[in-house]
């Protein structure tokens, strides 16, 4: 079948006019929920969501490198047991130092309250062993330059524990620092029903 060249011309426009559209539409902030839909987290726009890697993980995003850096960063939200002190220690078990110093000494710790949810946040940076699992026994991929945001939401319901979840926001130092104010804004505007 053959058209005629001002349907084809047509329907380019009908095109380019939509694809700005859908565009925007990628970027619109999205909502997630936890401890069972009881606080909410509104996700920055430009953060695209990901089937999870793994079971265990409630949700994932993928967070556009910037300019510069070759990967982009990645966002996991879990529920999970362990205390708060213990999942600081093994995010900062996952970095090492280039001068060989301690790690967990040199992360950055905030806790605070929020939407009435004790919640942590954690800075941490230096050179990541990017494993091919959480599980995986022996050394991953050395990844210098990283930095990893994490945040503990130690959620409850009037005023019942409904469980620890767990925000890791990692990779290259420069993507990480760059969407920084939208992490923060992301835990410090959680939002409970």
């Amino acid at each position: 079948m053959r058209y005629a060249p001002a349907v084809i011309l047509s329907a380019a426009a009908t095109l380019l006019v939509a694809l700005p559209a859908a565009r925007a539409a990628d970027q619109k902030s999205q909502t997630v929920t936890i401890a069972d839909g009881h606080v909410k987290l509104t996700i920055p726009a430009g953060w695209t969501e990901k089937a999870p890697r793994y079971r265990i993980i409630d949700h994932e995003f993928e967070v556009p490198a910037v300019a510069g850096d070759e990967r982009p960063g990645r966002v996991t939200i879990m529920g999970a047991s362990g205390s708060v002190e213990d999942n600081i220690d093994r995010w900062a078990g996952q970095f090492s130092q280039p001068d060989g110093s301690g790690t967990r000494e040199k992360a950055k710790i905030r806790k605070f309250t929020v939407a009435g949810q004790d919640a942590t946040i954690v800075d941490i940076s230096g050179t990541y062993n990017d494993k091919v699992g959480p599980f995986v026994p022996g050394p991953g991929v050395q990844r210098p330059d990283y930095r990893l945001l994490g945040a503990i939401i130690q959620t409850k319901n009037d005023g019942k524990s409904t469980g620890n979840y767990f925000i890791k926001f990692y990779g290259p130092k420069n993507t990480i620092g760059g969407q920084e104010a939208a992490f923060t804004k992301m835990i410090e505007g959680l939002t409970t029903e």
